[in-house]
């Protein structure tokens, strides 16, 4: 087993199984996994998925996760953590816009077994990159957090982009209405702005009349605009909250509540806990798509 710890936006690690025996690593954030040899079968919250050689998942911050190990497998593990948006002195990144990549991943893929990538060029990409990452760690320094840095915001880019083409919204109906998906990308990259996703501006992008927005929706998701965009914001709360030094004031300004009290408030009345509870407990609650039973 090979463990390297470059710097802290991630930990990455190269490992060969025969067997899986479950890690006693808490993921708060997620994982980057790339099979680099070996077949089996990857499950999560007991949905199964078969993987070989090339495929690449996302694992989720949930303990109810694992693989069925057929052939002996060399796994890539890279793991997105939190200290790197805790530490951004160090660094001279744009924090907000990292950490808005990062967290538009973690609130928006489904969180079920499969495979992350779409086509075999950003395959290709993601393993040279991951290889350059590997390079650069293993020669640590104050020279490659540049490089590192570049090369982990690249993979970000190329996990949304797959992200945007795939079907990992929570949409009922299989053969929905096409519109409904693109709504859904729409309102989930301007989370952040209220003025954006008033149902008159989303009428006038989707070009539907603006009494006709919301009745849509609701058929198409299931549930309604309003606790839709809410439900979409305590997401993102809930990933600050257990990812990074923001103040609750930040918070509720930078996804449109009134104030700390409105935000306090409304995370309460849609989780059960209050933020206090919420952080002392350190567990997704709204985030968590499947519950794991059993």
């Amino acid at each position: 087993m090979q463990v390297l710890e470059a710097y802290k936006p991630f930990e990455i690690q190269e490992i060969e199984l025969t067997s899986w025996k479950q890690r006693p690593v808490k993921n708060n954030f997620f994982e980057l996994v790339l099979i680099s040899d070996g077949d089996g079968t990857q499950c999560i919250n007991y949905n199964h998925y078969p993987y070989a050689k090339g495929s690449m998942f996302l694992l989720p911050p949930l303990k109810c996760h694992s693989f069925t190990i057929e052939k002996p497998t060399r796994f890539v593990f890279l793991k997105f953590t939190d200290s790197f948006f805790k530490n951004v002195n160090r660094m001279t990144i744009d924090r907000n816009e990292w950490f808005k990549e990062a967290s538009y991943i973690l609130s928006n893929y489904n969180q079920l077994p499969g495979d992350i990538i779409k086509n075999d060029l950003d395959r290709n990409h993601l393993e040279s990159l991951v290889s350059m990452i590997f390079q650069e760690s293993r020669s640590y320094g104050a020279e490659s957090i540049s490089l590192i840095t570049s090369l982990m915001t690249s993979i970000l880019e190329i996990l949304i982009r797959n992200i945007k083409k795939g079907t990992y919204f929570e949409v009922p109906k299989k053969n929905a209405d096409d519109r409904i998906t693109k709504m859904l990308t729409y309102i989930n990259e301007n989370i952040d702005k209220t003025e954006l996703l008033k149902v008159e501006k989303l009428a006038a992008v989707f070009m539907m009349s603006p009494t006709y927005v919301s009745e849509y929706f609701k058929k198409q998701v299931h549930m309604p605009l309003r606790e839709y965009i809410i439900k979409a914001k305590l997401k993102l709360v809930e990933i600050r909250l257990l990812n990074s030094d923001f103040t609750l004031t930040q918070i509720a300004d930078d996804l449109g509540f009134t104030d700390v009290s409105h935000l306090s408030k409304t995370f309460k009345r849609y989780s059960g806990v209050s933020i206090k509870e919420f952080k002392t407990n350190g567990e997704y609650l709204l985030l968590k798509r499947t519950a794991c039973t059993g």
